[in-house]
C-alpha cells in the first residue's frame, strides 16, 4: 500500500485561487461598466401635482429643475421650496435605489469591501 503525498498548495489550490481571482476581476469589470451606465441615466420626479419637476443623473447631479410659473407665489416661497426639495429628493432616491439594485444583482449579494 502506497501513501499518498499531498501535492501541496501549488497544485489544485493555486488553480482554484486563480479562477477565483479571474471571477472577481470579471465581476469588477461588469460593475464598473454598470456604474458608468447608471451615472449617465436620468431619473425624474415631480411634486405639487406636477408643479415642480426635477431631473437628476445617476451620478447624483441635478440636470433640470422646472417650476410651473403659476405656483410661484412671492408671499409663500416656503411651499415652493418644499416642493423643490421633495422633487429633487425623490429623483435622487430613484437613482440610488436603481444603483443599489443593479450592483446587488451583479455581486449576487456579496459585499466585499473595496470591490466596488
Amino acid at each position: 500500500m502506497k501513501a499518498r503525498i499531498p501535492k501541496g498548495p501549488g497544485a489544485a489550490g493555486a488553480a482554484n485561487l486563480q479562477q477565483l481571482a479571474r471571477q472577481a476581476q470579471k465581476m469588477q469589470e461588469e460593475m464598473d461598466a454598470a456604474g458608468q451606465e447608471l451615472d449617465e441615466k436620468e431619473y425624474s420626479a415631480t411634486a405639487g401635482g406636477g408643479a415642480v419637476t426635477a431631473v437628476v443623473k445617476g451620478s447624483m447631479e441635478v440636470q433640470l429643475l422646472s417650476i410651473d410659473p403659476e405656483v410661484v407665489d412671492p408671499e409663500d416661497v416656503e411651499i415652493l421650496s418644499d416642493m423643490v426639495i421633495a422633487a429633487v429628493n425623490e429623483a435622487l432616491r430613484k437613482a440610488h435605489d436603481e444603483r443599489a439594485e443593479t450592483m446587488d444583482k451583479l455581486s449576487g449579494g456579496l459585499n466585499v469591501p473595496g470591490l466596488f
